[in-house]
């Protein structure tokens, strides 16, 4: 009988890694502005009522990666995500990243009626709508979008901006606390492409989907940045 085939996932992560670097956040000319200080405060209160989009409805994206992960040690740590989302209890104090958020947004002037009310943008919506759908869609897709792209863009990015909201814009260091916790927690969940695909990418075609979501997640978030930046130039 045939030895089983090697899957490479050294040079799936590679691909991944390539990936986002050709289209990291930080070479957006709008994260390019805000890591400045460049922009008016205005404009970021646009931007952080954009973008709420992501953290204001998490539970869309990691709540069905909960449900849908069929292996109980990695259901375990999706769940501990999901709870320090909700609760806060792990890395922010019990309080939850969507409270961390609003707070911020307090710091800009923003009401937590306005935050919500908030009209989005085509990109902003284009993001929800294809989180929502590809974490719903498959455990596979769904962590490949959210951590292998989404989370591994975060880690030194959000320490940044939370030390530009202090100091470019008055921020006290409670406000500005939600970019600093996801400098860890998501250098925490995105550290462990190598042992997930190893986990759930079986064949060849696992891991082109894999790398192939990655792709259409940091297009579509490339996307919003687009046109988060159009709309700020409106203001």
């Amino acid at each position: 009988m045939a030895a089983k085939k090697k899957l490479d996932y050294r040079r799936a992560l590679k691909r991944i890694e390539a990936i986002n670097a050709a289209k990291h956040r930080r070479h957006h000319p709008l994260w390019i502005a805000l890591l400045r200080g460049e922009l008016k405060r205005k404009q970021v209160r646009e931007f952080l009522k954009q973008f709420s989009i992501i953290p204001l409805y998490n539970h869309y994206y990691h709540g069905p990666l909960y449900i849908n992960c069929p292996d109980p040690a990695w259901r375990r740590r999706m769940a501990e995500i999901v709870y320090e989302e909700g609760t806060g209890n792990l890395y922010s104090n019990g309080l939850a990243h969507w409270q961390l958020y609003l707070r911020m947004g307090e710091g800009f002037g923003i009401a937590h009626e306005e935050m919500y009310a908030t009209e989005y943008c085509a990109g902003s919506l284009a993001v929800r709508g294809y989180m929502t759908a590809v974490c719903a869609r498959s455990f596979l897709e769904g962590v490949s979008a959210m951590s292998l792209a989404g989370e591994a863009q975060v880690p030194g990015i959000a320490g940044r901006v939370s030390e530009v909201f202090m100091k470019h814009y008055g921020l006290s260091k409670e406000q500005a606390m939600f970019y600093a916790v996801h400098e860890e927690a998501d250098r925490d969940h995105s550290d462990a492409g190598f042992e997930f695909l190893e986990a759930f990418a079986k064949t060849d075609m696992d891991l082109d989907l894999a790398v192939k979501t990655v792709r259409d997640a940091v297009e579509i978030n490339w996307a919003m940045y687009n046109d988060i930046e159009r709309v700020i130039g409106g203001v």
